[in-house]
């Protein structure tokens, strides 16, 4: 396996956002895409990762193999990549080495981990509305949720996103009306709610990083999927379980 790649952010980034909540991970690397499934360590999370051979410069890869690497090592590495290196991806002797090209050629190596953790499944969801959105918008929200409370709350109408959070003494309420930069599909003419975590939710949001719009699909006390994608680059999905309390 041998990978080359000049547009190091759609990695460094992706593996910025994945190592908040996922400490080890297994990429399955084949010749038509770098994948991850992983949950997070207290089940509450699922983190769905997928990164094209259109992003590479050199992708030669002869056949599936899977990695298991530390993601905080690989994340520590990357953090030193200059804006025009180049980078390399190789796997050697039971390591991961990646080389930096720029003015200067540096080489690190991470092991590869033993793993025996069983494969994960996607779930099949069954959405009862869907949201696309502008990622700045809901970063925002999040953010203005994120100063009353510890969860947040998802409602939606035919018309408009509502994202509100409380605390003990305060109330935050954010309205996304149906616009040309929000589209909103909704199988309810019923309001939808469902409460989620605000520390979760704000790990998850720097997906944005990855593209300009998030897709937001969710149901009545259901799980909340944001997707994040680049087209013919990078693909970013999270799957979150919801809070569901005894009123």
């Amino acid at each position: 396996m041998k990978l080359g790649l000049t547009e190091t952010k759609y990695l460094k980034d992706s593996i910025a956002v994945i190592s908040e909540l996922v400490n080890e991970a297994t990429f399955k690397v084949t010749p038509q895409a770098i994948e991850l499934v992983a949950m997070d360590p207290a089940n509450v999370a699922m983190v769905i990762f997928k990164l094209l051979p259109s992003c590479f410069t050199e992708y030669d890869v002869k056949e599936k193999m899977e990695l298991a690497i530390n993601l905080n090592n690989l994340k520590q590495i990357l953090r030193r990549v200059k804006p025009d290196d180049a980078l390399t991806l190789e796997a050697e002797d039971n390591k991961l080495k990646i080389t930096l090209q720029g003015q200067t050629r540096r080489t690190f190596a991470i092991p590869i981990l033993d793993t025996d953790e069983k494969e994960q499944k996607v779930p099949d969801l069954n959405f009862g509305a869907t949201i696309k959105t502008n990622a700045s918008l809901i970063t925002e929200a999040i953010e203005d949720a994120d100063i009353v409370g510890e969860s947040v709350s998802f409602i939606v109408q035919p018309d408009k996103l509502m994202i509100s959070a409380e605390g003990d003494l305060s109330k935050a309420h954010i309205d996304i009306d149906k616009s040309e930069i929000t589209q909103i599909n909704v199988h309810d003419m019923n309001p939808l709610r469902a409460k989620y975590s605000i520390e979760y939710l704000k790990k998850m949001i720097a997906g944005a990083k990855l593209a300009d719009d998030v897709i937001i699909s969710f149901n009545k006390d259901y799980p909340l999927k944001l997707d994040f994608k680049t087209i013919d680059k990078v693909a970013l999905s999270f799957i979150l379980a919801p809070r569901v309390e005894n009123d």
